[in-house]
């Protein structure tokens, strides 16, 4: 069960009782218990369960990614006809007040219809409509974001290739109630202080975006002016790049790398190439723009003498070539001795030549122009072998280059220490939010009076 945080700048209600319910504890005396199914208007209901067809504007349709930090977000929406929006309604009516709870892929998601134009949703999502004279819809809100009703919706869930949780068991959810004004108290005090919490999660996000920025400033100055600021330049006769050191060449990456990629092992083939494989195997969604020590999937040695899967040796920087702006560029510095995948392109330098570190720090300077070469009739963009092996890589001698890597490592753990800092100081931010949340809606604190 979930424990609350210590809260010792609230006071605990005057007297409580014994809720009947063991996970749930002791409540405010004058609180009851009750079932979500007891406190709603109308039955829980989700949208269709086949997939409407898409039209480039008309009415908004939302799946459980319209959830994002516990709002309804429609700038990435898809959208459906007038005519499949007034069927879909006679299932799924909604209204202002509403709550969307995400019931399969990402269960548990909660969100308040706050806007007044119309639109649908898709079946992860359920449609629930409080009962205002039992329930107040923020405060309900409240109810199904704590950490009390997330217990109940994993206990509740099923998985099979990914978690649901069945609109059966939606209306068992548990709750503890006070009166509506108290309700009413308490949802404004949580509006008000996790308004303020939010604030202060913004502050870091933004600290957070700040220090990336400077971190990818860092790493393109060192690679494509290096650290001589006295240097003599060049014109680079690209447009983008400006001047470089005049002592830099600007070899195609061909002429300091080979390249290659992989495949991917039939999978209705486990037994023969993955049970009890050896041989670590790479995509795209294990790449993490960083040193990877490891990755999750294994094949097997009959799997590399059957399939395009060679081996690649530890040094090679990796490059995702599929799946549009989001992918292409990924990358990685490989640490060990992997096979990769066919949408993974490895790019193996001479050693002699090129130090793998400095190739690895300029192709994070180089990501965002892979998409200038992308191509295809697919509705997310490709790049292959060809446009890698033939982009300009700049080259200084290669002991300067060591000492770019030197520096650039130094620097990127100075501002990789403080990135870390506001990730953690987010979580804890998050972890106090939650906790204030649970303490509320369960009485264990009692803010009647703190919400002027």
């Amino acid at each position: 069960m979930p424990e609350v945080m210590n809260m010792g700048k609230y006071k605990p209600y005057p007297s409580y009782k014994d809720s009947g319910i063991e996970w749930l504890g002791q409540i405010p005396l004058d609180w009851s218990t009750n079932r979500l199914k007891n406190i709603i208007r109308a039955s829980i209901t989700d949208g269709p369960h086949t997939t409407p067809v898409f039209i480039d504007s008309g009415i908004p349709f939302l799946s459980v990614d319209g959830i994002q930090n516990g709002e309804l977000v429609f700038d990435k929406c898809r959208y459906i006809s007038q005519e499949d929006h007034k069927e879909y309604k006679k299932k799924a009516d909604i209204e202002k007040d509403d709550i969307l709870l995400g019931k399969a892929a990402s269960i548990g998601k909660v969100a308040r219809v706050k806007v007044d134009f119309e639109f649908s949703i898709w079946s992860p999502l359920a449609l629930i409509k409080p009962n205002l004279n039992k329930v107040l819809a923020p405060y309900l809100e409240y109810l199904l974001k704590s950490p009390l009703t997330q217990y109940q919706i994993q206990q509740l869930s099923t998985s099979n290739t990914q978690q649901n949780i069945s609109m059966a068991d939606i209306p068992k959810f548990i709750f503890s109630l006070p009166a509506i004004n108290e309700q009413k108290a308490i949802a404004n005090f949580l509006d008000q202080e996790t308004g303020k919490i939010d604030l202060l999660i913004e502050k870091q996000q933004a600290m957070i975006a700040l220090l990336k920025e400077k971190r990818q400033a860092v790493i393109s100055h060192a690679v494509t002016k290096g650290l001589n600021p006295n240097a003599p330049l060049k014109d680079s006769g690209i447009q983008w790049l400006g001047q470089i050191p005049e002592h830099w060449e600007q070899p195609k990456i061909k002429w300091v790398a080979n390249t290659d990629s992989g495949g991917t092992p039939n999978t209705s083939k486990q037994d023969l190439y993955y049970e009890d494989g050896i041989y670590p195997w790479i995509r795209t969604t294990d790449l993490n723009n960083a040193l990877l020590f490891d990755t999750p999937i294994k094949i097997t040695e009959k799997a590399v003498a059957e399939t395009a899967c060679s081996i690649i040796p530890e040094g090679s920087v990796l490059l995702g070539m599929y799946g549009g702006a989001g992918t292409i560029g990924k990358h990685s510095l490989l640490k060990f001795n992997s096979t990769i995948n066919q949408a993974v392109c490895a790019v193996i330098p001479d050693a002699n030549k090129v130090v793998s570190e400095y190739l690895h720090y300029f192709v994070q300077h180089y990501r965002p122009y892979w998409m200038v070469g992308a191509e295809g009739t697919r509705k997310d963009p490709n790049i292959g072998q060809d446009t890698i092996r033939e982009a300009k890589y700049l080259f200084p001698p290669k002991m300067e280059q060591q000492e770019i890597v030197d520096y650039l490592d130094n620097q990127t753990k100075k501002i990789d220490t403080l990135i870390e800092k506001s990730q953690q100081a987010i979580e804890l931010l998050k972890e106090r939010k939650t906790a204030l949340i649970s303490a509320a809606v369960t009485g264990k604190i009692d803010v009647r009076g703190n919400d002027e």
